[in-house]
C-alpha cells in the first residue's frame, strides 16, 4: 500500500475516533483521461474535511457540497461524473473524461485496523464491499489481483508498500534513497563500513550495518522489492547478489560497466545459481539516458526500477558488448 492510501485510512480511523460521520470515495472506473486511476481512495469528513483525491479538483469539491447540504450517505452507492461533455468539463476532467465512484459510509473501522495492521505486516488483501448491505471483509490477495466492480460487489487490492533495499552507503546511494522515498519506497541501506556507514544520514530510512548477504535473508524479499548492489566492491556486492537472484524481489540489479557485469556473472555461475537466476540480473544498472553524475545515475536506475515494476519494456538500455575476437 502506498503511503497515500495509508494516510486515507488512518486519517478516516482518527475522524470516526473523534466522533465524526466519514465516508470513503474509491474511482472504480474512468473513461477518456480522467485523472485519478481506479483505486484511487478519498476520505470524506462530515465537516468537510478531505484526504486523498479522487480527481485532484473539482470533484471533490463538489462531494464535499453534497456531504455539507445533505449529510453523509446511509449506504454504499456509485456516483459518476462527466455524463456529458459540459459536465466533464465543469468537473475538469480532459477530452470529455468520464469518472466512477464507489462511495460508501464507514460505519465499523474494524476492517480498517486490520488492513492496516496486515498490510504493515507486508501481506496483500483484497478488500471485499458489498454495496448492498455495506458489508466488508478482508481476503488474502495474490500478485496480479486487480480491482474488480460487477455492480453488486467490489473488490480492491491493498499491497505492501514497495521497499528498496540498496547495498553500499556511499554518495549514489544518499541521492538514490532519496529519490526512492520521493517514489514512495520504502528504503533500507546496508554497509558493513563503518566508515562509509556511519556518515550516511538520511531521514525515514532504515540503516542496517550487517553483511549484505544476511541482510538480504533477513529483510525476506518479495514480489514488493527491489535490490540494488552499489558498493563495486565485489566482495560485497555479489554477497548481496548471491542471496537476491535466489529470492520473489522484482528487481535485482548491480553497478558497473557491461565488462565488469560479465564478470560477474561468470563469478556467480560458479556458485549455485541457475542460468535463469543470474539472467534476472539487471547490469549495467539503469536505462542508457547519458547519465554521468551520481543524480543521473540514481534517474537511470529508478526509471528502469519503476519500468520494471509496471511491466514496460526496457527499450532504452545499452546493447551488450561483442567480443570482437569471437567475431572475428
Amino acid at each position: 500500500m502506498d503511503s497515500i492510501d495509508r494516510e486515507v485510512l488512518e486519517r478516516t480511523l482518527e475522524w470516526v475516533r473523534g466522533g465524526h460521520r466519514v465516508s470513503l470515495v474509491t474511482v472504480i472506473q474512468t473513461w477518456g483521461s480522467a485523472p485519478r486511476p481506479p483505486g484511487a481512495l478519498l476520505a470524506l469528513c462530515d465537516d468537510g474535511r478531505v484526504v486523498g483525491s479522487v480527481s485532484g479538483g473539482c470533484v471533490e469539491d463538489d462531494l464535499i457540497d453534497r456531504v455539507r447540504k445533505a449529510g453523509q450517505p446511509d449506504k454504499a452507492g456509485l456516483v459518476t461524473y462527466g455524463v456529458t461533455r459540459d459536465e466533464a468539463a465543469r468537473f475538469g476532467l480532459p477530452c470529455g473524461g468520464t469518472l466512477e465512484l464507489v462511495q460508501e459510509p464507514v460505519v465499523s473501522t474494524d476492517w480498517v485496523e486490520e488492513l492496516l495492521r496486515r498490510t504493515a505486516a507486508h501481506e496483500l488483501v483484497v478488500r471485499r464491499l458489498e454495496l448492498a448491505s455495506g458489508e466488508v471483509r478482508l481476503e488474502p490477495a495474490t500478485r496480479g489481483d486487480a480491482l474488480a466492480f460487477d455492480g453488486a460487489v467490489l473488490r480492491t487490492v491493498f499491497g505492501p508498500r514497495h521497499r528498496l533495499l540498496i547495498i553500499g552507503a556511499g554518495q549514489l546511494s544518499r541521492v538514490l534513497a532519496q529519490m526512492a522515498q520521493a517514489l514512495d519506497f520504502q528504503v533500507f541501506v546496508c554497509d558493513p563500513r563503518e566508515e562509509y556507514f556511519s556518515t550516511l544520514e538520511l531521514a525515514d530510512v532504515d540503516y542496517l550495518p550487517g553483511m549484505p548477504d544476511d541482510v538480504v535473508i533477513e529483510l525476506k524479499p518479495d514480489a514488493h522489492t527491489a535490490i540494488v548492489a552499489l558498493t563495486h566492491d565485489p566482495k560485497l556486492d555479489d554477497m548481496a547478489l548471491l542471496e537476491a537472484l535466489k529470492s520473489p524481489a522484482f528487481y535485482v540489479g548491480a553497478l558497473g560497466s557491461r565488462a565488469n557485469n560479465g564478470k560477474r556473472r561468470e563469478r556467480l555461475a560458479m556458485f549455485d545459481l541457475s542460468a535463469g537466476e543470474i539472467a534476472r540480473l539487471h547490469g549495467p544498472i539503469g536505462l542508457h539516458i547519458g547519465s554521468r553524475t551520481p543524480a543521473e545515475i540514481a534517474v537511470s536506475i529508478l526509471a528502469e526500477i519503476v519500468s520494471v515494476r509496471n511491466g514496460v519494456e526496457l527499450m532504452q538500455k545499452k546493447a551488450p558488448k561483442v567480443d570482437a575476437a569471437a567475431t572475428a
